[in-house]
């Protein structure tokens, strides 16, 4: 088993859920759907290109490194002759994640890591505004992708890991299957269709747990000053 690594880092992401005109809301963490989606932007498959659907056979784990802070987009939208509706879009500010992506077939994952780092087109995190704060930094490791996570270092933006204590307690996303024992809850970010015309998602078993990590930034006791 192989996993391939990389982190999404930018000062705004979305990945929505149950979305309406009028409210788009966002999770707090990556959808399985939001980065199937990326890849395929990556390898440059179109919206009903059939390959997409085989991505989801890809393991899928996820760590929150930098928590974000929510942000609400307050809009006005106006067309025909005065009919107006108010929307609200919300987003995750200044947020880092390490997305892991488990699979048997190390080609696949040497050919989503090219990709990532030479996107055939533009990549984006949740929304279409929301570009990566640079490139993307693929790696490629040996284990399945919750034990990778589980050693992988910190990382969080070195101002945020001085603002926390000496060790540091991360939670991990993952499908059920990769967390054998712990409880799962159904989410409904399996990809069935990018076609703009009929878009759809399924739903998969998803469980969390938690990882420490020890905090390679820290010099005194933020809170206490000792």
């Amino acid at each position: 088993m192989k996993t391939l690594t990389f982190n999404l880092t930018a000062p705004l992401q979305s990945y929505g859920n149950e979305a309406t005109f009028e409210r788009r809301t966002t999770t707090t963490y990556p959808s399985k759907s939001a980065i199937i989606g990326l890849l395929a932007a990556a390898l440059g498959y179109r919206r009903r290109d059939e390959r997409i659907q085989t991505l989801n056979a890809l393991q899928f784990a996820v760590r929150i490194d930098q928590a974000g802070v929510s942000l609400t987009d307050y809009h006005v939208v106006e067309w025909k002759t005065a009919t107006r509706k108010v929307t609200y879009r919300d987003y995750l500010q200044d947020a880092r994640f390490v997305v892991a992506l488990g699979s048997e077939d190390e080609q696949l994952l040497e050919r989503l890591q090219n990709a990532l780092t030479h996107p055939r087109f533009q990549l984006f995190l949740g929304r279409r505004a929301n570009t990566p704060a640079g490139p993307l930094q693929a790696l490629i490791h040996d284990g399945q992708p919750v034990d990778v996570l589980t050693h992988l270092k910190w990382q969080a933006a070195a101002w945020y890991q001085r603002r926390q204590r000496t060790t540091i307690a991360l939670t991990i996303m993952a499908d059920a299957d990769l967390l054998a024992g712990q409880a799962s809850t159904m989410v409904k970010d399996r990809m069935v269709s990018f076609d703009q015309r009929h878009r759809q998602y399924g739903f998969r078993a998803m469980s969390t747990t938690t990882v420490e990590l020890s905090n390679p930034a820290h010099t005194v006791d933020y809170f206490s000053g000792i």
